[in-house]
């Protein structure tokens, strides 16, 4: 389990990694992301005003965590597969003078992660957000994503381990 403090905005957040294959309180999860590999190989999307990112968003109303990653998966990568939970994230806001009860998102929440393994590589289209799609070596992530960090370092890790799939 790692922690970090970093500026959302105006405001320090603490985010906090936690490995499990059991999710937290669903009502809770406010986004669903992960890492889709095909043939070892990890994708990442450039997406408008973020660049490179791996897949994910909010969670809509009508899903649950593992559909919002799946839909996520599809809308920004065009791919489908196989997915397992790593763990997730807690947000905790409890140190932001930001936050407040009218916030859209809990005092305290989660970031839940997966991992995909991808069977259906559709043709890439620019859609929604998404400018264009690579599949690099995992470990020239850093390459690619301005605000990589020692969580997703930790969250990447874990889905490279075979047993994670089991």
């Amino acid at each position: 389990m790692s922690t970090i403090h970093v500026n959302w905005g105006e405001s320090i957040v603490k985010l906090t990694w936690v490995k499990s294959s059991f999710p937290p309180d669903e009502k809770l999860i406010t986004s669903a992301h992960g890492f889709c590999f095909h043939k070892k190989e990890l994708m990442l999307v450039r997406l408008e005003h973020r660049g490179w990112d791996f897949p994910g968003g909010h969670v809509e109303a009508d899903e649950t965590p593992i559909e919002t990653f799946s839909r996520e998966a599809l809308e920004e990568g065009c791919v489908e597969g196989a997915s397992v939970l790593l763990g997730y994230i807690i947000v905790d806001h409890t140190q932001n003078p930001n936050w407040n009860e009218t916030s859209k998102y809990p005092k305290i929440g989660f970031q839940a992660f997966y991992k995909m393994e991808i069977e259906h590589l559709h043709r890439f289209e620019k859609r929604y957000e998404s400018l264009e799609r690579v599949f690099i070596n995992p470990s020239n992530i850093e390459n690619y994503y301005d605000e990589w960090n020692p969580l997703y370092e930790e969250i990447l890790h874990t889905a490279l381990k075979d047993e994670c799939l089991k």
